[in-house]
């Protein structure tokens, strides 16, 4: 069970009416044991990958075609230039390749997420944006 806890003056307290569904499930007078993090922003995650679409659009034909169209092994492409992937060794090829990290809610809090987004957005800006500015970027980011 997960709940999203406000913590007040009073104690940690339900956040939305699911979450207060959830803990009345809990029985009174009995220990339970509680891991403690804070939720990742949703916000901030639907920015993350408005950033890689909005990018996604900047890239030529050429570019795309190089990505076999596929957007998803474009973000990842991404996510490995930015150092977020672990070693494995490929038999197939028999070398070590690099392989991205889940960038899910579960596997990153928020401030490893932040330092995704930024690293990200350094290789987007040094290698596919050279010549766009920031904020004429961030202007078209709106629309995503």
């Amino acid at each position: 069970m997960k709940l999203n806890l406000l913590n007040t003056a009073r104690g940690l307290v339900p956040m939305y009416d699911a979450d207060h569904d959830e803990k009345k499930k809990l029985k009174i007078g009995e220990v339970y044991q509680a891991e403690i993090k804070q939720p990742r922003n949703i916000r901030f995650h639907n920015l993350y990958f408005a950033l890689i679409n909005c990018t996604w659009e900047y890239l030529n034909e050429k570019q795309v075609e190089f990505f076999h169209g596929n957007k998803e092994v474009f973000r990842k492409s991404l996510e490995v230039a930015a150092g977020h992937c672990d070693k494995v060794f490929s038999f197939r090829l028999k070398e070590w390749v690099d392989v991205p990290k889940s960038v899910s809610f579960s596997s990153m809090d928020e401030h490893e997420f932040r330092d995704l987004y930024d690293r990200v957005k350094d290789v987007i800006f040094s290698t596919i944006l050279r010549g766009i500015s920031e904020s004429e970027f961030e202007k078209n980011l709106i629309n995503f």
